[in-house]
């Protein structure tokens, strides 16, 4: 075979055009290849065709077949279905020339400008399940060997270019490099059609070009004009990406991959970081591919402390320029991050070369991501109508954590292509763009878990990927603003900004009628206005009773004064319906803060307004789930609660199978146990000094606090932006801070000082807290039983005497626990969860896999024997796989296989004898990491993004407030509106507050399997042990171990409940 290959030129071609590694030498051999067939590049199918029927060579073969099977499908109509049909493609990055790909293959006739003339971005790029069987048709392993045999799905740009760039020639894409598309250029007179301006001088075939698609896949800093783009903004996000030489030697084998670790679920990780380097990061993912390839985000403060930035400049662009970054102290950051993400075992790190020859490190903001407000247009100038559609990065800038951009490229890139198809067809233009704006609605919300689960059946057609598909999701009324016909005058596009003149959806008036028609009935109660009615305590109290009725009867109001009844309903307000106070109880008695009154009352509006008018009972409008309550608000408040009670008073506590009660009751103390107030909730009724303008200045800074600026915690208010670490200055977030008894500062868990020697010592994060047991997850609930009280004592609304909140396990609970029953009360039975499969078992034995976290290091001839079965994947072997992939994708283990993987999965050591399962095993366990990462880093991206949009309700809420405050001559519809425009901030402000507080309550789940998954691994290797060998520390290190598992995992039962009953409730 490969003297016949020497002996006949276009074999010996045909060879190095799939050998080629550089850009250059692929378009060489091609080049030459079709020379000695006598071919000319570039004539789409009709080439293809002819290269085959020529080129019958065995190496050749399986190539055709794999392209043959994809041209076969019905969907390209042998690729008459775009026959006639001109596209110009701007930009060959993966996207641009997936989308070429499938213009080709509908018969279209494509041409390719690259303003680049060489690939060298090294960087790597996660990989969906569906890319990789999408690729691996294309004939990925035929040019690129090493394409996914590691534990993680990933390849470099530069790779994943090559080989797409090898597949568009064989196709018979016109490409052209070293050319920069500028613009448009409209028919000059009628009868012509569309051309494009390029640069620098475009040969006049290429000049004169016309066209009636062009698909631009250009990146985010291109888009053509009439796309509007709008900004999704976060906090500063600083992202650094670095490529190490890969020599590929048996030690650089032995360092796993890490598939992503975040602060915000393994804080240990960062902190210990943090102690050996000085280095701060947020997130580290480490990939082995072409190069050893690491990216992180670090945070600016540690860049600034250890000299990576010369200086702190507001504008990003100047703090990341070139001349504000130190390179030998960026690239010894780098190293040093390095080099402790793999316990040093990658050796000298040499840097990589970027297409400049410098080494290949980069520092970038990703701060705000641009998104394109439509995918597509159509312009019309002299009849001749031209077809606009985006790809890639100017449709969506992918937030890289997440892995999905080019997973979500490829599917912007074969829908843009059935757009093509439709619009050939003779589909009307508002009719194509209606479709495309529908599937553009689904990308953002593609994820390899909502889509078809059989990758295999994957076609051009929409509906063969998405199981919620539909094509009339937008009309073809509301894309007509993008049908532009240039003889006519362009329509106004409508007002980009949000909200734009949209009424209020509660006014004043409407307010004061609801909180008329809630309190009507009550002894004592008459609101007649939204200040001075709400003095005594009354109208507030009642409110508070028609929605949580059960804790106070309205007659035991009597000889309790204004103030004291207040503060009782603020208290419960907060505690039982979710509502937080933006103002003290003084100024509520005192009518001092009429507007942050109205805002307070309005909450409650917004909240249960849909509630259906009648008395309150225990069956009536108390029970969770009613439009607009936030049950995470809820559970994070008591979750909270429970972190500020000390540790030590937690272990003294028994509630004796009893349900807490939250209401501020009586209790007789007890000469044992001496009653704690919770810190929120101040012991005596407060004195005067405590409570004049608790509400109008921030606790730490003493400024001026606005309405929306009013964040209230423990009790007292502050600025949102003053609530931070005393540590660290990180954003705190309900359910994550405590505030230290000693001196008084308010701390990240992570960063919380230790009082002392901690019983179960390791790191503090919300995960390793305590939670409401699962009695309390299902919050606001109905009535508790009354707490026995001495002969002669009744429970008054004081929220001057203590109010306990006592979570520990009963005797019963804890007896069940014990025995790893952990099953609840039958009337309180949780749904089933799903059992623990061979998966899970799996990456309990895989202890050899996840080095860097604590974990023994598998032996190198392990890793070197999977190295060369990687490097030694024949066809035959590739076309196995891809069976087993298709065919594990719909069929289930057996249960015989289950038991086998079972006993495989608990005894770790046959695991070597079978390297295969090992490395199926050990990819699964790698995905649910990768998973896990990335619900991570969305859950933080988007509490970002909400931080800094309740910043900016914050600014447009003061100007609105002091306009209203200084109202003074202005009209009285002038004042109407300003109160309609606070009242529509606070309910935006309360949205987000309910959105973050369920996001935080993803982050808790997050903690508690990360810590679950360490500790299982760690126990792991106690239970493996021989009983004789074990010494009686090992016996006890194990049993620590255990109790601490069991804990986890009734923390992870709570939110289990809670997160289910929450879904039960919005259903009903």
């Amino acid at each position: 075979m490969a003297s016949s290959a020497s002996t006949n030129p276009a074999h010996a071609h045909f060879e190095s055009f799939l050998q080629a590694q550089l850009c250059q030498d692929v378009l060489s051999s091609f080049q030459g290849l079709c020379g000695a067939l006598g071919l000319e590049p570039g004539g789409g199918l009709p080439q293809y065709r002819k290269l085959k029927a020529q080129l019958n060579y065995w190496s050749a073969k399986s190539l055709w077949a794999k392209l043959d099977k994809r041209a076969e499908q019905p969907v390209y109509q042998q690729g008459r279905a775009c026959a006639r049909t001109k596209c110009l493609v701007v930009g060959a990055g993966p996207c641009g020339l997936r989308a070429a790909v499938e213009l080709a293959l509908l018969g279209a006739r494509v041409v390719l400008v690259e303003k680049r003339t060489k690939f060298s971005r090294h960087n790597v790029l996660h990989l969906w399940p569906f890319t990789i069987h999408d690729l691996r048709a294309l004939g990925a392993k035929k040019f690129y060997g090493r394409f996914c045999t590691g534990t993680l799905d990933h390849i470099s740009i530069r790779q994943l270019q090559l080989l797409l760039l090898k597949v568009v020639l064989l196709l018979g894409v016109e490409i052209h490099w070293g050319v920069t598309f500028t613009g448009l250029q409209p028919p000059p007179k009628k009868g012509s059609g569309w051309r494009a301006r390029l640069q620098p001088h475009p040969p006049a075939p290429l000049a004169n070009y016309e066209f009636d698609v062009l698909i631009s896949a250009a990146g985010g800093k291109f888009v053509p004009e009439g796309f509007t783009v709008r900004e999704m903004r976060g906090k500063l996000a600083i992202g650094i990406t670095v490529n190490f030489v890969n020599r590929r030697t048996v030690e650089e084998t032995q360092v796993p991959e890490i598939s992503g670790v975040a602060r915000i679920y393994n804080q240990s990780f960062f902190q210990s970081l943090l102690k050996a380097t000085g280095i701060d990061l947020e997130n580290i993912v480490y990939y082995k591919d072409d190069t050893h390839y690491f990216v992180m985000t670090a945070k600016k403060q540690c860049l600034l402390r250890l000299g990576v930035l010369r200086q702190d400049w507001p504008e990003i662009d100047r703090l990341l320029g070139s001349a504000n970054v130190v390179p030998e102290a960026l690239q010894c950051f780098v190293r040093a991050a390095a080099d402790f993400a793999t316990n040093g075992k990658l050796g000298k790190l040499e840097f990589a070369r970027d297409a400049h020859g410098r080494p290949d490190i980069s520092a970038f903001d990703f701060t705000s991501m641009m998104r394109a407000e439509s995918s597509a247009r159509v312009q019309e100038k002299d009849g001749a109508r031209l077809l606009l559609g985006l790809v890639g990065d100017c449709l969506v800038e992918p937030f890289w954590p997440l892995g999905t951009g080019v997973a979500r490229g490829f599917l912007a890139a074969f829908d843009a292509a059935w757009m093509v198809k439709r619009w050939a067809e003779g589909a009307g233009p508002l009719e194509v763009l209606a479709e495309r704006e529908s599937l553009y609605q689904l990308l953002s919300q593609t994820s390899p878990e909502n889509m078809h689960r059989n990758v295999a059946q994957y076609e051009l057609d929409p509906a063969t990927r998405y199981p919620t598909l539909n094509l009339r999701a937008v009309t073809t009324h509301q894309v007509q603003d993008l049908y532009d016909v240039m003889t006519k005058e362009p329509g106004r596009r409508p007002s980009d900004k949000p909200d734009a003149g949209k009424p209020a959806t509660g006014t004043q008036e409407e307010l004061l009628r609801w909180c008329q028609e809630q309190t009507a009935g009550y002894p004592g109660v008459h609101v007649t206005d939204l200040s001075s009615s709400w003095a005594d305590g009354r109208a507030l109290c009642a409110l508070v009773h028609r929605l949580r009725p059960g804790l106070l009867e309205p007659a035991e109001l009597r000889g309790v004064g204004a103030l004291e009844a207040t503060a009782w309903a603020l208290k419960v307000a907060e505690h039982e319906l979710g509502i937080p106070p933006v103002l003290s109880a003084k100024a509520v008695v005192a009518g001092s803060d009429p507007l942050g009154l109205i805002a307070y009352l309005s909450h409650f509006h917004s909240t249960f307004k849909n509630m259906a008018h009648g008395p309150g009972g225990p069956e009536g409008p108390a029970r969770q789930g009613f439009p607009g309550t936030s049950s995470a608000v809820l559970f994070l408040g008591k979750l909270q609660r429970t972190l500020q009670r000390p540790r030590a008073q937690e272990n003294r506590e028994d509630t004796g199978g009893k349900k807490p009660r939250l209401e501020g009751e009586a209790k007789t103390p007890s000469t044992e146990e001496p009653p704690v107030p919770e810190s929120d909730v101040p012991p005596t009724p407060p004195s005067q000094h405590q409570e004049a303008g608790a509400g109008d200045l921030c606790a730490l800074c003493g400024e001026h606090l606005y309405i929306l600026e009013r964040l209230c915690a423990d009790g007292r208010f502050f600025h949102r932006s003053c609530f931070r670490c005393h540590t660290c200055e990180a954003t705190l977030w309900p359910g994550g801070y405590r505030q230290h008894p000693g001196d008084g500062h308010f701390y990240c868990l992570q960063h919380l000082p230790q009082e002392g020697p901690e019983e179960d010592g390791g790191d503090q994060g919300p995960g390793s807290q305590d939670l409401p047991v699962a009695e309390d997850a299902s919050l606001p609930s109905g009535p508790s039983p009354a707490a026995t009280l001495p002969e002669g004592t009744r429970a008054a609304p004081s929220p001057g005497q203590p109010t306990r909140r006592l979570i520990r396990l009963s005797s019963l609970e804890r007896q069940r626990l014990s025995s790893l029953r952990l099953t609840p009360e039958p009337e309180l039975e949780p749904p089933p969860k799903p059992p623990r499969g061979c998966a899970a078992l799996a990456r309990q034995a895989l202890e050899g896999s996840f080095v860097g976290w604590g974990m023994p290091v598998q032996s190198p001839q392990v890793l070197a024997t999977e190295e060369e079965q990687e490097q030694s994947v024949s066809s035959s072997e590739e076309e196995e796989e891809e069976e087993e992939e298709a065919a594990g994708e719909t069929t289930a283990l057996g249960s015989d296989m289950e038991q086998a993987l079972l006993t495989l999965a608990k005894n770790s050591g046959t695991m070597s004898k079978y390297p295969t399962w090992q490395r199926t095993l050990l990819r699964r366990a790698r995905e649910e990491e990768m998973k896990r990462f990335c619900k991570a880093q969305a859950v933080q991206r988007r509490l970002h993004e909400i931080e800094t949009a309740l910043g900016d309700l914050e600014a447009e809420g003061m100007k609105v407030e002091l306009a209203l405050r200084s109202q003074g001559g202005s009209p009285e519809q002038q004042k109407t509106l300003w109160m309609e425009q606070l009242l529509q901030l606070v309910q935006k402000k309360n949205s987000l507050l309910a959105e973050e507080a369920e996001l935080m309550i993803t982050v808790q789940e997050l903690n508690l399997e990360e810590k679950q998954w360490h500790l299982d691994q760690e126990l792991r290797g106690y239970l493996n042990q021989e009983g004789a060998l074990k010494t009686p520390a090992d016996r006890q290190a194990e049993e620590q171990l255990l109790k601490k598992l069991l804990d986890v995992v009734n923390q992870r039962d709570t939110l289990i409940r809670f997160q289910e009953e929450l879904r039960l409730s919005e259903l009903a």
